[in-house]
């Protein structure tokens, strides 16, 4: 069996984490349970700023997401400029507003209903950040050169995953928003053909009135299988 270490492309480098006894183990898997356990999606915002900085280590922690032949296939664009927010809002609730009317069937708006939301977004102008994740299917130059990048629907969406994760650990709230279609935040956001929009994320403080749906995730039993 052929060795990709003895590759003439592989350029390794040591890698020798410290061996953590099983008892802390344990412990950091069920404090990290419980962290993310308390984590919700929000739909009501404080206007509260938040500084820059979070957004970029929150930025920083979702691009150490591994990715196909690490292509790193993502882009964050964030967005605190009042103006293009509120274009953003505008667009958004366009589209919305004809899913909910036009395109949703029944069966996906029943499937909605306990969470009482409509095609009204608000919060796109309340919250101080919005980003928006383009994926890049393709590395593109000015001169026309194209290369192509590999699993890039699921590298993004590990990325995405640690984004919420990063802004849930620091004391955030987010929303993963995902407008159908999302082809305005192309146009808004300046990008170029390579890349297409995947999620908008809303960032921000919860309002000191904020309420979320009463959910409760699936037991464990339901999600596992072990053979």
């Amino acid at each position: 069996m052929t060795d990709v270490r003895d590759s003439n492309d592989y350029r390794p480098i040591p890698f020798r984490p410290d061996r953590l006894p099983e008892a802390e183990m344990l412990d950091r898997a069920r404090a990290f349970h419980d962290e993310m356990e308390r984590r919700r999606s929000v739909r009501f915002f404080s206007d509260d700023p938040v500084p820059r900085e979070l957004i970029e280590w929150a930025i920083r922690t979702a691009s150490t997401a591994p990715s196909g032949a690490h292509r790193q296939p993502w882009r964050f664009v964030a967005v605190s400029d009042p103006a293009l927010k509120r274009e953003i809002r505008v667009a958004a609730e366009k589209e919305e507003k004809e899913s909910y009317e036009n395109r949703m069937p029944d069966e996906w708006l029943e499937a909605l209903r306990p969470f009482g939301t409509d095609w009204h977004k608000p919060y796109l102008e309340t919250v101080p950040w919005i980003v928006v994740v383009f994926a890049e299917q393709y590395q593109m130059r000015e001169d026309g050169w194209k290369r192509k990048n590999y699993y890039v629907q699921e590298s993004v969406g590990i990325a995405c995953g640690l984004f919420v994760a990063a802004l849930h650990h620091m004391g955030l709230a987010t929303l993963t928003h995902t407008p159908n279609p999302m082809q305005f935040l192309s146009r808004l956001l300046d990008r170029p053909p390579n890349e297409k929009p995947s999620i908008l994320f809303p960032i921000g403080h919860p309002a000191a009135d904020a309420t979320v749906p009463d959910l409760a995730r699936k037991p464990l039993e339901e999600v596992a299988v072990w053979r």
